[in-house]
This record gives structure tokens, sequence and C-alpha cells, in this order.
């Protein structure tokens, strides 16, 4: 084993941690004053139920040995088998390193939920859609499933975490519903600053994330790194001046512009240069705005879009890693070096993530509704979660 790897992979692994609240931070801000205290305790109540999940069986089902492409088995159930030694860092920081991730998929997809899920409704719900949607998907990309044996390329999570969070979050507030009043009154951001400091705590954590994927502090690390800054800065400028052409550049469209970038980079960060990374960036802000824009034309209530960024610069970001991956860089070509297969490979398995993803996701949502009622009450929704949940509120 080596230590620099050990101590690097600790070091991102902790960086990881952090954006799972930094995520409630940022959908936080977005709601309203009486809910605010709901967001970000959900983002709590995602990482503590997957803490549990993650080691008792959802490590196993994702890396166990796999079961006809689809699932891994209970071999590591309780961590059996998972110690202290491996090839490169410990097994059981390998584990840990990718419990955060799982943690975090949950974390984004809080947004299709927002300022109207039963807390407890959605305990439930995350513990099956963690065991039934993100741990397959896990299996499928990095565990040994058919998407791996296939030879498609997911560096760091873009169907794993964001197309299956997007996606889900779409599914989940089509479960749901609207919120009371939504497109008849304002339901304006409580506090933009919040957001903007979980965007900022996002972008620091995402160097962990995509770097720390390498599972090694090399060359590959280091070009995850550099291009990770770079596509979320080509992506704040990108949707900036689209927003600007249509009116006044908000703060709330640069950072999900950067969001945008950082998600679309997620599976090509040990693939790509940064050449490409510029390209990346920059097209995943105008897709993610463009997707925004649609969803609030047809009224649909996932306000804090994790389907617009994470969904749909998940899925963009899996082609574009088809397209401008480099065998410089990772050792595969994509379309633009002349590999029409790998383009292929990466439509097929998003298409295949964000079918699963949103399908499973209905159902699950569909069950738990209709066993214990997903949804707060309208009394409840009213007062606000924050009270009606929590008995806690916000001074104001």
């Amino acid at each position: 084993m080596s230590s620099g790897d050990t101590a690097f992979i600790i070091i991102c692994t902790a960086m990881v941690m952090l954006m799972t609240p930094a995520v409630g931070l940022f959908y936080g801000g977005m709601v309203r004053r009486k809910n605010i205290i709901s967001m970000v305790g959900l983002a709590f109540v995602a990482f503590a139920v997957v803490s549990i999940q993650w080691v008792v069986f959802g490590y196993s089902l994702a890396f166990g040995p796999d079961i006809g492409g689809f699932i891994g088995g209970l071999d590591h159930f309780m961590l059996a088998g998972v110690g202290l030694d491996g090839d490169g860092i410990p097994d059981i920081l390998f584990m840990v390193f990718q419990l955060v991730f799982a943690a975090l998929t949950l974390a984004i997809i809080t947004s299709g939920v927002a300022e109207r899920v039963k807390l407890s409704s959605f305990i439930v719900f995350g513990l099956l859609w963690t065991t039934l949607v993100y741990d397959p998907l896990a299996h499928w990309a990095w565990g040994g499933g058919w998407a791996s044996q296939l030879g498609a390329l997911d560096f760091a999570g873009g169907t794993v975490v964001h197309i299956s969070s997007g996606f889900g979050a779409l599914a989940l507030c089509l479960v749901l519903g609207v919120r009371k009043g939504f497109g008849k009154y304002g339901m304006e951001p409580y506090n933009v600053p919040i957001t903007l400091l979980g965007a900022a705590l996002l972008w620091f954590g995402w160097f962990g994330f995509n770097a720390g994927s390498e599972l090694a502090a090399d060359g590959i690390a280091a070009n995850a790194f550099v291009v990770t800054n770079t596509a979320a800065a080509a992506g704040a400028l990108a949707w900036m001046i689209a927003s600007w052409i249509r009116g006044k550049p908000a703060t709330l469209g640069i950072v999900s512009g950067a969001i945008a970038g950082l998600v679309a980079i997620t599976p090509a960060a040990g693939f790509v240069d940064v050449k490409a990374s510029i390209v990346i960036g920059a097209l995943a802000g105008l897709v993610c705005y463009s997707a925004l824009l649609w969803r609030q034309k047809k009224g649909i209530d996932e306000s804090l879009d994790a389907w617009a960024v994470h969904g749909v610069g998940g899925l963009f970001g899996a082609l574009a890693t088809g397209i401008f991956a480099t065998a410089v860089i990772g050792g595969v070509d994509g379309l633009i070096y002349g590999n029409v297969n790998q383009f292929l490979i990466q439509l097929l398995d998003a298409v295949a993530a964000m079918v699963y993803a949103f399908v499973v996701t209905y159902i699950l949502a569909k069950v738990v509704d209709k066993v214990m009622g997903l949804r707060v009450d309208e009394k409840e929704e009213y007062v606000g979660l924050d009270i009606s949940q929590h008995g806690e509120t916000v001074e104001a």
C-alpha cells in the first residue's frame, strides 16, 4: 500500500463528505424562510441514513461479487472481508470514499421534495432508493456490472450520482405534485448568500470528488483537479452570459452554471484534457440553463433544479465523455478521435441509467405515498416544514 495515496484519499473523503451539508445550504437558501431548516436537515438525514445502510449491506450490493451484471452479492455484509489492507489504499478506505458519494446522491434528490415532504416518509424512501436505485447503478459502473464490462466510462459519477439523482428528483416531484400556491404567487429564495456559500463548498469539495476518484495521488488526479476547476468556471460564465442576454445575470444563475460545469466534467475528468473541459463546461452551462427554462415553461415544480442541472448535466457529461475522451489522458479515445463505438456505449449507458432511475424512483415514490403518505398535509405545508416536522424556526 501507499501511505501517500492513503493520506490523499482520506482528505478527499472528508472533502466529499462536506458536499452533503453543502447541498443542504445550497438548497436551503433557495426555499422560503419557513422551510430552510428542513432542507438543510434533509441533507444531514440523508448522510446518516446512507452511512448505516452502506456499511450494513449497501457497499456489498454495489461492490460485492457480480450477479448477472446487475447487482453485487452480500459477501461483504457488515463489511465482512473489508479490511485494513488493499491495493494502493486500504479496502475500508475505499468503502468509506464510496459511502460519501452515495450519501451526497441522496441529498441531491431532496430537490424534488422541497417544502412538502414528510420526514418519516423521506427516511423510508431514502433507504429504499439508495438500495434499489443507487446501489445497482454503482455496481453497473464501478462494481463489475454490465456497463463496466461493456467499457462505459464514468470517472466519478456522471451516471451513478448525477443522472440518478436528477431524474430521480424529477420523478419524485411528479408524484408529489406542485407546492400549494405554486405559479400563483411568488416563492422567492429566502437567503441567496447561504446558497452561494453552499455553492462555494460544493466547488471546493468537487476537487476531492473528481481528483480522488483516481484513487491515487498521481498525474491523472492532477489532471482531474485542473479540468474540474476549468469546466466549473466555463459553466459559470456561459450561464451568466446567456441569462444576461435575457435580463440581469443573477448570482444564483452564475453558481448554477458552475455546478452544471462540475456535473458535466465529472464522468470525463480522468479522460479529457483542459481544452475539452472548457467546451464541456461552457456547453453544460447553456444546456442546463435551457433545461431550466423548459422546466419553468412547463410549470414543473422541481424548482431547486436537480433535474435541470444534475440530471441533464450528467446526461450531457456522459455523452461528452464519449466525444472528447483522449487516449493521451485516460487510455481511451472518443468520437472526435475516431472511436464511434465509445460514444455509442456512452449513449447506451446514459439512457439506461436515466430510464432506470426515473422509473424505479417513480414506483418507489408511489409505493411510499400509498403506504404512509409522502407529502405533509395542507396545514403543515402552510405553516412550513421547519415547525411542522422539526419544531424549530428561523428568527425573522
